[in-house]
């Protein structure tokens, strides 16, 4: 009884095993389907941004681009670096008046995707030119749409979809490209500390000289000294000048009498 059932599980085993071969053998006998992908030469395109560090608050950034231009940059993540004068630094570290460069490298690389799908049956029904049913090597029948321009491989001749007739083994095969572009972009960010600021400007040193004074007790100065003159001349010139003009004037009175008294008379 032992041996029997041992039989038994061993023949389920087989059985189990041959249906779920029969099984993978249908479905990939349906339709095959094969995808390749043909990249073509890549571009790259480098884009250079300066600008000034103008105020840090907490996460935020602004800063001053070349052209004058206020950027604000919020919630900067933590992960950020930028390299200045060779040492990584966050956007905490950043200061005002720091130069920051910005590198973009967008590199664009065109590729092709190819998919080739090819099926393999008996027609069973055909309703040209928009679909056709195939038996299949699974013995299931599966309806397919016929593309625009189709054309199905019949003993080695290639016909459309008006050629088909029930019965006759056909295979097809459908090549669909796809274009895509694919872009990537890669950031780095440099930047330098700002100049050091300019050295103050030194006070003015005034150097005031003084000169020692005479002593009055020694004697006065040499202009006071000169200003008194020894007495020399005598007062006669002045006493005759001023007699002089005084019988000039009692003459000239004189004169002026005698012609008003001429008028009179």
């Amino acid at each position: 009884m032992n041996v029997s059932n041992k039989q038994q599980q061993a023949w389920l085993m087989l059985a189990i095993g041959a249906i779920a071969l029969t099984v993978t053998l249908s479905m990939s006998a349906q339709v095959q389907t094969e995808t390749t992908t043909t990249s073509g030469p890549a571009t790259a395109e480098v884009k250079v941004d300066r600008a000034t560090v103008v105020l840090v608050d907490g996460n935020d950034l602004v800063v001053k681009t070349q052209g004058g231009k206020l950027v604000h940059f919020a919630n900067v993540p933590e992960s950020a670096r930028a390299t200045v004068d060779g040492q990584q630094l966050g956007i905490h570290d950043l200061k005002p008046g720091m130069t920051l460069e910005r590198t973009i490298t967008t590199t664009t690389t065109p590729q092709t995707i190819t998919t080739v799908k090819s099926v393999t049956g008996t027609v069973w029904y055909v309703n040209p030119p928009s679909s056709v049913i195939l038996t299949l090597e699974d013995g299931t029948n599966q309806q397919f749409k016929i593309p625009d321009g189709q054309k199905f491989n019949i003993d080695g001749q290639m016909v459309d979809a008006w050629g088909l007739k029930k019965g006759m083994k056909v295979s097809a095969t459908k090549v669909v490209e796809v274009p895509e572009t694919i872009v990537e972009q890669q950031k780095q960010v440099a930047g330098s500390m700002p100049p050091p600021d300019p050295p103050a400007d030194l006070p003015l040193l005034i150097v005031v000289v003084l000169s020692a004074q005479p002593d009055l007790a020694e004697g006065p100065p040499a202009e006071v000294a000169s200003a008194t003159l020894p007495r020399t001349a005598s007062p006669l010139p002045l006493i005759g000048i001023l007699g002089a003009i005084t019988l000039l004037s009692g003459l000239g009175l004189r004169a002026l009498r005698l012609r008003a008294a001429r008028v009179r008379t």
